[in-house]
């Protein structure tokens, strides 16, 4: 492999270059325009313009392929597992569902505001949530039970997987499997656009839902940047990003083993070392051509297209201060700190989907087992968004309660707001036309 390592030296650099903080995903105009027709005809179409984009993109070979995967793919996808793999996928079940229940909010709470007035909240889950799990570039059970997971802990009353099907017409065994461990009995063979507007709208097969959760392609992103108008878009989960901040401290074979991770996803991630050291910026240079020569020659490809590319390698920066000032700007969908103290360091960081601390904790731990929720925001959505969590199949309805003896109070001061802003419905309503029952 005769690429070379993407290596940016920002030692004399004044300011952080802005277009080292862009995604694939930064603009997508282009996947706006590709993907409107694709919505168009499955909102007019249904059932037979997924069966068509099916075949167009997905490659399935089978006219009349069933939308819904039967109870006998269920049973064919546990018959051929690996029993350890099924162990693995139960193992991680267990530790993402623990995380998940200490999450869940409790259903309701209430304060006394003032004597004789009570307020609070009561969290519901949402009724139906299509979880996406993409396919293109492998095939992951681990985004069934990061998506699907905290939905069951939540209480969705309809939780449902959308994923697309290999050209034999079937979902991924993995897929079914984990979606049968957790609860999730409704599999739908669609993906891309075409899955995103399946569940937008509704076909004679796929249900609508309210909201839509899960990581895919930037043809999905804008997907659900078209039909947020119609279903809750979740949070924005496009291809894979990472940043390894590292220090002097670290070894640069293990610092370029983390740095792989995210970038072998495809070659439209992104994943950056970031680090105040030359020799941890040179070691992990040299390091990487072995390491990607002992893997799957497509997962290298993909690697190596993005640590040589536009959208990864390494920064070199003058000081470590420097080096947590471009993390923070960036905003990673995951960061891994590899720092003598890590969580030290972590104090610093205020703009990542998850971090990840020290030697023992790479980034593919997350990914599977440990149990937050991997499904994580990206293209800098990390300032403002959180990660994938229970709360996103719940929503809060805030309610209240007001005895004679608060309303007096509070309708004093209620007409004076309302009457200084000119509502004099909203006044009359607390004033002495207010018909209310005696005694009370």
């Amino acid at each position: 492999m005769n690429k070379t390592v993407n290596f940016v030296d920002l030692r004399d650099a004044e300011n952080i270059p802005a277009h080292l903080l862009d995604r694939t995903e930064a603009d997508l105009g282009p996947y706006l325009e590709r993907v409107k027709p694709i919505i168009e005809a499955v909102r007019t179409e249904g059932d037979a313009a997924l069966r068509r984009f099916a075949q167009a993109y997905d490659g399935v070979t089978i006219p009349d392929m069933s939308i819904r995967a039967t109870e006998e793919e269920f049973e064919t996808a546990f018959r051929e597992m690996d029993p350890e793999l099924i162990r693995s996928i139960e193992y991680a079940i267990g530790n993402i569902r623990k995380f998940h229940e200490a999450q869940k909010p409790e259903d309701s709470w209430m304060i006394e505001v003032q004597p004789g007035v009570w307020a609070g909240d009561r969290n519901v889950a949402i009724e139906s949530v299509a979880c996406y799990v993409p396919r293109g570039k492998g095939a992951f059970p681990s985004v069934v039970n990061m998506t699907a997971i905290p939905g069951m802990v939540a209480g969705v009353p309809r939780l449902v997987i959308i994923t697309p099907p290999a050209p034999d017409g079937r979902v991924d065994a993995g897929t079914l499997v984990a979606a049968r461990l957790i609860g999730v009995t409704e599999v739908y063979k669609c993906g891309g656009a075409q899955g995103v507007a399946a569940v937008a709208y509704g076909t004679e097969t796929v249900p609508a839902c309210m909201k839509i959760v899960g990581p895919g392609s930037p043809y999905v992103v804008a997907a659900k940047k078209l039909l947020s108008h119609v279903i809750d878009p979740g949070v924005p989960a496009g291809p894979s990003e990472a940043i390894i901040l590292a220090d002097d401290s670290v070894d640069p074979e293990l610092a370029a083993l983390d740095l792989i991770i995210e970038s072998e996803h495809g070659p439209d991630s992104s994943a950056w070392l970031v680090t105040d050291s030359p020799r941890v910026a040179k070691g992990v240079q040299a390091a990487l051509p072995g390491h990607w020569q002992q893997m799957d020659a497509k997962r290298a490809e993909f690697s190596s297209t993005v640590l040589c590319g536009a959208y990864g390698g390494i920064v070199l920066t003058r000081d470590f201060d420097t080096a947590v000032e471009f993390t923070n700007a960036y905003a990673p969908e995951h960061l891994e700190i590899l720092t003598c103290d890590p969580m030290a360091d972590l104090g610093r960081i205020r703009n990542a989907g998850e971090v990840l601390l020290g030697n023992h904790t790479p980034v593919s731990l997350g990914n599977y087992v440990i149990g937050p929720n991997a499904v994580l925001p990206t293209n800098r959505a990390a300032r403002t968004h959180s990660p994938l969590s229970v709360h996103d199949y719940m929503k809060r309805m805030s309610f209240a309660r007001v005895s004679a003896r608060g309303y007096r109070e509070m309708a004093a001061h209620t007409h004076r707001f309302a009457s200084y802003e000119g509502f004099s419905g909203h006044a009359r309503a607390v004033s002495s036309a207010r018909p209310l029952p005696k005694g009370q």
